[in-house]
């Protein structure tokens, strides 16, 4: 396998086993091949087979990102990025994001254009929460993506024909066939010869979904070893209607169903007792999840939108709580969701000092890996996977460079990220992503978001025209 050496890298973030952390080094190697990482630090003598001058570059670990919907959000741009509804939790859950869906042709435009996003800002593992589609498999393969393949399934659809009450429409047999697909999506994920899928499963949402089909997703899981994610404490309707059904909170729920444990991942996690949106005074939501080991997926850029955040990142950090990082929508920029997440726990707790960038940056490499049951990825070390980018020292935004983390993470994000290498493959180069045509992806996308605003009103409950549930910013002449 040929051997790539980046020579007298500037700065290395590399792992330092002692610490279970990172730690910089300076001017030094790092060689890899599609086996591995062979060395990190000091001169690398071995084979050479690929040079890269690494005297103006940042050598970091891929990100890893436990918690995405290609298949659906960048067609959103442009018309979630301020609505909500007001008499259901300022969410867009319920009222209007079942309304502006792509077609099957606009999915597959929005996958393309997202997981060159991804990559571009440093993504290397990717967990893939979609509805099973046809081809997806061998698109995510593709991409050339460490990828792991979580397909979500439900028992109910929800749905609004007032504005201020969510129904649930249930399936006659539960949502088994839903996951009797899910898992064979999952079985094909990881029988694909390209060796970088993996599985997950992933019934969607605890308000949509029966408690044995919760109860049996996560059995099937814990008896095949996969990670397990479900969507919890993440509005205040859900929140309302879990306790009016059960008398308890989401927490409390998914404990008596046996689900938090080590293994469960919870996607959002925000609505417990003690949110300043919730009366439920008598529970103990964050001690029972510090005592679970159940693992949270924190999105926070999704969540600002609605002018919600967690009570804090750097609470359930410190707290023993296991946080992973994830884009749950556009702009599928990592880098940016990592400073959403740093300035939110701050501003919520008005302590610069809640969260520190070491904290996130962990969360983003080693703390999603070992969430997915991983240590061979997130880290720079020899041994681990060949997944790692390169940052630009000389990018005007990066300088002056002082500390290359804090200048990547709060100022230069993405524009910085030149090369981007899974399993020693080159799949951003020089800030491009040639395996895919993101222009052509982008005019697809186009396309398809002038069709779903055509299709808009025939499905809103109110006969809205998509720009009167989501005026332009100025009136169109």
């Amino acid at each position: 396998m040929p051997v790539t050496v980046i020579r007298n890298a500037a700065w290395i973030v590399a792992y330092d086993a002692a610490e279970d952390s990172h730690r910089y080094l300076h001017d030094g190697d790092v060689a890899f091949d599609e086996g591995g990482i062979l060395h990190v630090g000091g001169p690398y003598e071995g084979r050479v087979d690929v040079e890269i001058d690494g005297r103006d570059r940042l050598v970091s670990p891929g990100l890893v990102n436990i918690h995405s919907h290609p298949s659906s959000e960048a067609m959103n741009k442009g018309m979630l990025d301020e609505i909500g509804s007001p008499r259901l939790g300022m969410s867009s859950l319920y009222e209007f994001m079942p309304l502006f869906r792509p077609d099957d042709a606009g999915r597959e435009a929005c996958v393309a254009v997202t997981y060159a996003e991804l990559l571009k800002s440093g993504v290397t593992t990717l967990v893939d929460l979609s509805v099973a589609w046809e081809g997806w498999v061998e698109t995510f393969a593709a991409s050339g993506l460490r990828g792991i393949v979580a397909p979500m399934y439900r028992s109910a659809r929800w749905y609004t024909d007032n504005g201020h009450v969510v129904e649930y429409e249930w399936e006659a047999d539960g949502g088994r066939a839903a996951m009797d697909t899910a898992v064979a999506t999952v079985d094909a994920a990881m029988a694909h010869p390209c060796g970088r899928l993996s599985g997950m499963i992933a019934p969607s949402q605890i308000d949509t979904c029966t408690p044995d089909l919760i109860a049996d997703s996560f059995a099937l899981a814990q008896e095949r070893g996969l990670p397990f994610q479900i969507h919890a404490a993440q509005s205040v309707v859900e929140f309302n209607e879990i306790t009016r059904r059960h008398g308890m909170t989401p927490f409390e729920w998914l404990d008596d169903l046996g689900v938090l444990k080590p293994g469960a991942i919870i996607g959002h996690g925000i609505f417990l007792n003690d949110y300043d949106h919730i009366f439920w005074p008598e529970a103990e939501d964050f001690a029972l999840l510090q005592r679970s080991g159940a693992a949270v997926a924190h999105c926070p850029t999704v969540f600002q939108r609605r002018g919600i955040a967690m009570n804090t990142v750097g609470r359930y950090i410190r707290g023993g709580v296991p946080v992973g990082i994830g884009t749950d929508t556009y702009p599928h920029n990592m880098l940016e969701e990592l400073r959403n997440a740093l300035y939110l726990s701050r501003i919520m707790s008005r302590n610069p000092y809640d969260l520190r960038t070491g904290h996130i940056y962990d969360a983003a490499t080693l703390g999603g890996a070992r969430i997915l049951g991983r240590d061979d990825i997130g880290r720079l070390a020899p041994g681990a996977k060949a997944d790692l980018f390169l940052a630009d020292l000389r990018d005007p935004a990066m300088m002056p460079v002082r500390d290359p983390l804090r200048s990547l993470i709060y100022v230069a994000a993405e524009r910085a990220v030149r090369d981007v290498f899974v399993d020693g493959r080159h799949l951003v180069v020089d800030g491009a992503v040639p395996g895919i045509d993101l222009a052509d992806a982008l005019d697809r996308l186009e396309a398809a978001q002038r069709r779903a605003e055509a299709a808009f009103q025939g499905l809103d409950y109110a006969g809205r025209r998509h720009d009167e549930a989501s005026p332009f910013v100025f009136p169109k002449g």
